[in-house]
């Protein structure tokens, strides 16, 4: 648990949805903008010069289709206090200890979210998802995921990076023994935003992050 031996050091994946349950979609998304600029590039074929209606059906179709893999590729990882967030192109990396402000995004739709937002005051953001929610059931951080980041939050010269560790730890003892979603305080932060009519989208405060745990 946090505070016994400090964050452990080997590596663990942030990834709320692993890249093996994006993928099937990811082609399916790909596959109907090809289509769609295919479709379009022949049916404008008929009406403009052949140059423009290939132009036209890649700018239509290529981007969506890019887009969909390069979701794929983006990945989160913990290496001690390290966050690290890698893309196709690039990476940026935060140290949790030394954090300039940290703080609980939720977004209130169809697919609720319940987001991690970190900042190490250097321009640098990452947001790690901690929990989607959708008709009654939803996906969570995996349990070793919560424990070490729980631990990297305890780590930081910050308060309210304690006082989220606190809550990811409560979110972890309520996965660990399957309570339901009302008694999982990443859902109450949905509720508590849906209820306060702050919606679509939400920061909570310090005092609701608190009340989350009490």
């Amino acid at each position: 648990m946090p505070g016994t031996d400090g964050p452990a050091s080997e590596s663990v994946s942030l990834d709320l949805l692993p890249s093996h349950l994006l993928l099937p979609r990811a082609r399916r998304v790909a596959l109907a903008s090809v289509l769609l600029g295919v479709v379009l590039g022949l049916v404008t074929w008929l009406f403009v010069p052949a140059s423009v209606a290939i132009a036209l059906g890649v700018i239509v179709g290529l981007p969506p289709a890019v887009g969909a893999f390069v979701v794929t590729r983006r990945h989160l990882r913990l290496d001690g206090t390290v966050l690290t967030a890698s893309g196709s192109v690039r990476s940026r990396s935060v140290e949790l200890r030394h954090l300039a402000g940290v703080e609980l995004l939720v977004r209130v739709a169809r697919v609720s979210q319940v987001i991690l937002r970190i900042n190490d005051g250097d321009h640098r953001l990452v947001s790690v998802p901690l929990a989607l929610y959708a008709d009654g059931g939803g996906r969570e951080l995996d349990v070793l995921a919560l424990r070490r980041l729980a631990d990297a939050m305890d780590a930081a010269e910050l308060a309210p990076a304690a006082a989220l560790s606190s809550v990811l730890v409560e979110q972890l003892r309520a996965e660990a023994r399957g309570a339901a979603l009302e008694e999982r305080p990443l859902y109450r932060a949905i509720e508590l935003a849906r209820k306060a009519g702050r919606v679509p989208q939400t920061t909570l405060t310090d005092h609701e992050v608190a009340s989350l745990v009490e």
